[in-house]
């Protein structure tokens, strides 16, 4: 029995071949993407009001730039003409914005024994405080190693005498809750 050569095919289209956070996004149609037979002009440079698709589409290509539709659900759908890769630009620096503007919440963590003395108390009180100040929300937690557990109260207590020395510089978001071997109370920063 004779092996024939192995001679490739032409390869199947299984759909888009870039995936990922950096494969393009078609997420506005554009020009004779768009499917609606009335669209709803806006913009700068050109009246608003009602027109054909077809009536759209020519006045872009009159000015040289691209229909695109901004607002698909609206009945008719809105469209604004601009340069497409242009208004790509503002979309993503108007995101950039917005993500900039969004306030990110840090929580910083103070861990305690049952049985933390004095001074480590008042060295992590401190701290606190700090974080506190700061604008960050505060995680403190006793943590039970082996038997240490039977001291359930003990850690408690603490937790509640940390949440009220920090009284003046947050208030408690979540009371002490005991989850596996942990025992978390939450503290958030106080309003200026």
């Amino acid at each position: 029995m004779e092996k024939k050569p192995f001679i490739p095919g032409p390869r199947r289209n299984n759909g888009p071949q870039r995936r990922g956070p950096n494969a393009p996004k078609d997420q506005y149609a554009i020009n004779d993407r768009i499917r609606a037979r009335e669209v709803r002009l806006v913009g700068d440079n050109v009246e608003t009001g009602v027109y054909s698709i077809q009536e759209a589409i020519r006045i872009a290509d009159d000015l040289g730039l691209d229909l695109i539709e901004i607002s698909p659900n609206a009945a008719p759908p809105v469209c604004k003409i601009l340069d497409y890769q242009k208004f790509l630009y503002q979309q993503k620096k108007h995101q950039k914005e917005q993500k900039a503007k969004a306030t990110k919440v840090v929580v910083k963590e103070i861990r305690f024994g049952p049985q933390t003395d004095d001074h480590d108390y008042n060295f992590k009180l401190k701290h606190a405080m700090g974080f506190l100040q700061e604008g960050a929300k505060v995680k403190a937690y006793v943590f039970f190693r082996g038997r240490s557990i039977l001291f359930k109260e003990q850690g408690e207590v603490l937790l509640l005498r940390f949440a009220n020395d920090l009284e003046d510089y947050g208030k408690v978001e979540q009371m002490p809750v005991l989850e596996g071997k942990r025992m978390t109370i939450m503290l958030t920063p106080k309003k200026k």
